[in-house]
């Protein structure tokens, strides 16, 4: 399935839908329709009441996206005015306010690469487990938002990510059993104020203000069984995917990867990030940036950092497209 938050305009809050060759479907609506359970539509509400209760709740989205299909011609008159078009309504991060985000730096390239920018090599300990910083919670904007540079930065970057979603409350999870805890993955965009961020992690603390001012996750939360062919099992690590990752600015391809070239799996991510604490559901995961999936890497040779103006686009396949433009 392809989860989505949405809005409408002229409509309160957020709702949850899935995204279709057909288009939106308004779970909670269509359920509604349905003559589904008043109990059980509550869990169609939003994202994150799915996500609460989701080994309840994941089958029962899939049970009235079928029947919603299957439906008769008289359910399928009802069910056509809760279907909408892409264009008619706005895509929100598919997590609002998630309990945590927690970035990690799971590509090789990309820290061999943006360490040598500053005369550095990676340090030894960056091989012994993976690593990562918690982001701001509370700025996460969906595809299509307009990102706003910080006023004390002149150096915007964008960083090409994958990340999950957890789905299940969880503490000290062995890396063999990441997929019982994930609902999905998603793209994320790990704005980044470059020289906030250099003058900050100076001092030796960071990543903070040169990142918490923005982050972009969408456009839809894809379900597991969607990627499963793109899984190689790591004994001891979970598993291994493979997808094609890309960035564009203004439509040219300056990053290109693959989610295969992550130094540690999300197995092994998620099994550093709950060892003695709890992860829970809408909890964030996100890879890093992949290897060349950023300006600093690239350089000014390549282009320079982002202005008001610029459209970045970033594609993971089977996950889709997340695009912004800098306000």
């Amino acid at each position: 399935m392809r989860l989505v938050s949405f809005a409408r305009p002229g409509a309160p809050g957020r709702a949850l839908g899935v995204h279709d060759e057909e288009g939106i479907l308004h779970l909670a609506h269509a359920a509604a329709i349905l003559e589904t359970p008043e109990r059980d539509r509550a869990l169609l509400a939003t994202m994150e009441s799915l996500l609460a209760e989701w080994e309840r709740g994941e089958p029962l989205a899939r049970e009235v996206a079928a029947r919603a299909r299957a439906a008769g011609d008289r359910a399928a008159a009802f069910l056509s005015a809760v279907r909408f078009r892409p264009e008619d309504v706005v895509l929100l991060s598919p997590v609002a306010q998630p309990p945590a985000v927690r970035d990690f730096y799971a590509f090789e390239t990309h820290v061999k690469n943006a360490r040598a920018r500053r005369g550095l090599t990676i340090p030894a300990e960056w091989y012994e487990a993976p690593v990562f910083y918690f982001s701001n919670p509370g700025a996460l904007i969906g595809d299509g938002a307009p990102v706003a540079r910080p006023a004390s930065s002149k150096a915007l970057d964008y960083e090409l990510e994958i990340a999950c979603v957890i789905g299940r409350r969880a503490r000290d999870v062995p890396a063999d059993d990441w997929r019982s805890v994930v609902a999905g993955f998603t793209i994320l965009n790990d704005w980044s104020a470059r020289d906030v961020q250099r003058k900050e992690m100076a001092v030796g603390l960071g990543p903070a203000k040169g990142k918490d001012f923005a982050t972009s996750l969408g456009p839809a939360l894809v379900t597991q069984d969607e990627l499963a062919d793109r899984m190689a099992p790591v004994p001891g690590a979970g598993d291994r995917l493979q997808l094609a990752m890309g960035a564009r600015v203004n439509g040219k391809t300056l990053s290109r990867a693959d989610v295969a070239d992550m130094q540690f799996t999300f197995g092994q991510m998620i099994a550093r990030a709950s060892a003695d604490v709890y992860l829970f559901p809408g909890d964030v995961i996100g890879s890093g940036t992949a290897g060349n999936g950023c300006l600093l890497e690239l350089g000014p040779e390549t282009h320079p950092w982002l202005e008001p103006g610029d459209e970045v686009t970033l594609e993971i396949e089977r996950l889709g497209t997340l695009t912004n433009r800098v306000a």
